[in-house]
């Protein structure tokens, strides 16, 4: 486990940007990308915002080519690797001779293709059902088409761990890079908006119904609003990236996954599961709270899991907590699901790029049992070469990654 893993590359398809420096920049305003929901009947839902990507052009990023094989969560990920092998300058024949790989987090993948599917079949007869939407009804749909179009010959996985997909696709990654199995790996996560989305997290009562959108760790929050997005960071150990003259965006050091036995329900066991996480990451990367710079939370205005992760940091970071900054990109993107985490990363680097942290927007009060001392509404200076980046799901899933900038 002595290889180091470095940061070559980051491509992102969100609905604020398409690229690390235009995602930070609406972050840094305030933008928010909560709209009330288009092209999708919501007649029979209470939930009636999300944050989709308006105007995506996929022909924008993978040229003119027939997309008719791949649905809307393959498109996003095949934009974002575009943009990640633009960021990394890495080209096809490149990755071909690396035998570059593919680890990609998410938590429903094709979940509206599915539905497409079953339903054709059941209303117009299994003799109409699409042999294309077939290939597209497994969770690795997205994945394995990536790989097939640039050509990555290398470890190619799918992470399906709710919200903290994107997250522990990135340590899996890591993991997989220090192991000496891999040099070069495109990971983070990706996940489209869907009514099969927006149904269950509604019957799962995880949206907010509010008109005016609550926001991550306000006191007056009722749910999230969920978001959609694609991002990748490509990965490399560090003699193979220094070898090909690369220019490092930063450096994975430690991460740790858990699991929270109460899925959720428990604020405490909730922060216990997640607190171990971050004590795991932390060890991993030989790290101390003080060396903590920056934390990149995944809260998204849900009651429970905002709280337990909270909590978590609080008690992981002790005195530090009470210092340290905190962003929160789903304030401003919704949940991307299985991107959060990944969009979460890029966000952290980008801010640790510029010197300045995003005000978590829209936040007015948080309580007062609240352990995070230096979360603000408004944009300020930063001073940190090292983020924790946090990941509480609300299936029990949980994940804490640790990165160095430059």
């Amino acid at each position: 486990m002595s290889r180091r893993v470095v940061i070559t590359g980051a491509g992102l398809v969100s609905a604020l940007g398409d690229s690390s420096e235009s995602l930070f920049a609406a972050l840094c305003e305030g933008r928010r990308a909560h709209a009330p929901i288009q092209g999708i009947d919501t007649s029979g839902l209470k939930s009636r915002t999300g944050a989709a990507i308006q105007g995506f052009v996929e022909k924008t990023y993978l040229g003119v080519k027939n997309m008719r094989p791949y649905d809307r969560t393959a498109r996003l990920v095949l934009a974002a690797a575009r943009l990640a092998s633009d960021s990394a300058t890495l080209t096809i024949d490149d990755l071909k001779q690396r035998e570059a790989g593919l680890v990609l987090g998410t938590m429903f993948c094709s979940v509206r293709t599915i539905a497409e599917f079953d339903r054709r079949a059941i209303t117009a007869g299994v003799e109409y059902a699409s042999v294309m939407d077939f290939a597209n009804t497994v969770i690795n749909a997205a994945a394995g088409q990536t790989a097939i179009w640039y050509g990555l010959r290398g470890l190619n996985a799918t992470i399906c761990g709710g919200l903290a997909s994107g997250l522990q696709a990135l340590g899996y990654a890591a993991d997989m890079i220090r192991l000496g199995r891999s040099s070069l790996i495109y990971a983070g996560g990706g996940e489209e908006f869907s009514f099969e989305g927006l149904l269950g997290f509604e019957r799962a009562g995880w949206l907010s119904t509010e008109a005016e959108c609550p926001v991550p760790f306000d006191s007056r929050r009722d749910g999230m609003v969920l978001g959609e997005g694609a991002a990748l960071l490509v990965l490399e150990d560090s003699d193979s990236a220094a070898a090909r003259g690369a220019v490092v965006k930063g450096e994975i050091l430690g991460h740790a996954t858990g699991f929270d036995r109460s899925r959720g329900k428990d604020v405490q066991t909730g922060a216990a599961a997640l607190e171990r996480c971050i004590r795991g990451a932390m060890a991993e990367a030989r790290v101390e709270p003080a060396s903590i710079g920056l934390v990149s939370v995944s809260a998204n205005g849900s009651t429970t899991s905002d709280q337990a992760e909270a909590l978590a940091i609080g008690a992981a970071l002790n005195s530090r907590a009470a210092a340290v900054p905190v962003m929160a990109v789903k304030a401003a993107l919704g949940e991307p699901v299985g991107a959060g985490g990944a969009l979460q990363t890029i966000a952290a680097i980008e801010a640790m790029r510029q010197g300045s942290v995003p005000g978590i927007t829209g936040l007015a009060e948080t309580g007062d049992s609240f352990p995070l001392g230096a979360v603000s509404a408004f944009t300020g200076p930063l001073q940190a070469s090292t983020a924790l980046i946090t990941s509480q799901g609300l299936d029990g899933n949980c994940c804490a990654l640790i990165v160095r900038g430059t």
